[in-house]
């Protein structure tokens, strides 16, 4: 069972993270795109990165915003250091 970080640790590893914020326990960013093939090509990508690292994230789409929650389930929906490192490969790929 992954252990949940301290709000010290979260926002300590949140200064390396582009753009992602605490938000409702999880971690939480908004990416918007040029139109919808662009926010599905992204999606696609994150899939890949998530199946590698073996942690899903919540996904949420609607035309060519994609929005991202990640918190870890069997740690009460908590953050752990899997919520960190899918956002850290996550920001690998919208570059």
């Amino acid at each position: 069972m992954a252990k949940p970080l301290t709000e010290q640790e979260i926002q300590h590893a949140l200064e390396s993270l582009n753009g992602w914020k605490l938000k409702d326990d999880k971690l939480f960013k908004q990416f918007k795109f040029g139109n919808f093939r662009e926010a599905a090509a992204f999606i696609m990508r994150l899939a890949f990165e998530a199946e590698a690292l073996q942690h899903h994230p919540e996904l949420f789409n609607v035309y060519s915003t994609v929005t991202i929650s990640l918190s870890t389930h069997d740690a009460g929906d908590k953050v752990t250091s899997k919520d960190i490192d899918l956002a850290k490969a996550i920001d690998s790929i919208d570059q």
